[in-house]
């Protein structure tokens, strides 16, 4: 079993099309949406059951250089 989250991405000016490019190379996302408002991408993405998913968020996204800041969404159930 996996747990779904919901990653905002907030990149720094210019350079959301490159975040996006490196977040596909890492084949960790379900979905991937280029946004409007506060944040510039959102990202879908299932956690491995057992894993921690804020050390997976920590360690497969939040280190991209030039990511500013992320907001992640736990989910609960599918209705």
């Amino acid at each position: 079993m996996t747990t779904c989250v919901f990653v905002q991405i907030r990149c720094k000016p210019g350079s959301t099309y490159r975040v996006a490019e490196e977040i596909v190379l890492r084949e960790i996302h379900s979905e991937l949406y280029s946004t409007s408002g506060d944040y510039d991408l959102l990202m879908k993405v299932y956690i491995p059951q057992g894993q921690d998913v804020g050390k997976f968020i920590n360690d497969n996204v939040a280190g991209i250089p030039e990511i500013e800041r992320t907001l992640t969404t736990l989910t609960f159930k599918a209705f």
